[in-house]
């Protein structure tokens, strides 16, 4: 099923980063690149349909190169636009925070096999989406003006799908780019058409719940 909201105690949040095997990545200025692997599912860890995400960044922006594999429908909703709820269909997924910490707020970035994206800050002060507490999203309404960029390209004879993507580093604060650091984690959501609404879910560094929201489990990056 998708993401449903959980009950997870504050003294699990604190110490899941050391329960869990946090990966980490080394992200080189563009154009080289570094890789994160999202190939295991969530939340039993088991396999899941290959996804990479190609990470580089330069002066003014980070940049992901999502490519998912083994896809059979491309599944989305043709209706929705700009920040619509394309998460409920096939998305792959970013989740970004400048800083080491497990963080209360974030930026929530999506891409579907129609090339619509959706960005919002996401305020999260539990850290786990824990049930009857806060959880906000303020989404950026005009993406294409602050500099955020998206193209995608399907090739079903392949049974792949790829989106790269462009996110301003402004938004972050990012003073100094080389040597900053980053908690991260990406996901990708499979569903069909006989299937829909359950999805199957797959994230670089996977929660021990079927949340994405669980910021004790992001990974740690670094522009190096």
């Amino acid at each position: 099923m998708r993401v449903e909201p959980l009950i997870f105690t504050a003294a699990a949040a604190a110490t899941a980063t050391t329960n869990a095997s946090l990966p980490s990545l080394h992200v080189p200025k563009c154009p080289r690149s570094a890789v994160a692997y999202v190939d295991q599912s969530v939340p039993d860890r088991g396999p899941f349909p290959m996804t990479t995400v190609s990470l580089c960044y330069d002066d003014t922006s980070i940049q992901l190169a999502f490519k998912a594999f083994n896809e059979t429908n491309y599944y989305y909703n043709a209706s929705q636009t700009t920040n619509g709820d394309i998460w409920e269909y096939e998305v792959m997924e970013a989740f970004l925070y400048h800083g080491t910490n497990d963080p209360t707020t974030y930026l929530e970035y999506e891409v579907n096999p129609n090339n619509v994206t959706y960005q919002a800050v996401v305020y999260n002060p539990t850290k786990v989406r824990a049930v009857g507490a806060p959880f906000d999203h303020f989404f950026v309404t005009d993406p294409a003006t602050d500099g955020f960029t998206a193209t995608t390209t399907l090739d079903k004879s392949k049974n792949t799908w790829e989106s790269v993507a462009k996110i301003p580093l402004a938004l972050f604060n990012v003073d100094q780019v080389k040597g900053s650091r980053w908690r991260m984690n990406f996901f990708r959501t499979i569903t069909s058409p006989s299937t829909y609404p359950n999805q199957t879910l797959g994230a670089w560094s996977p929660p021990d719940q079927a949340s994405f929201h669980m910021s004790p489990y992001f990974g740690h990056v670094v522009f190096v």
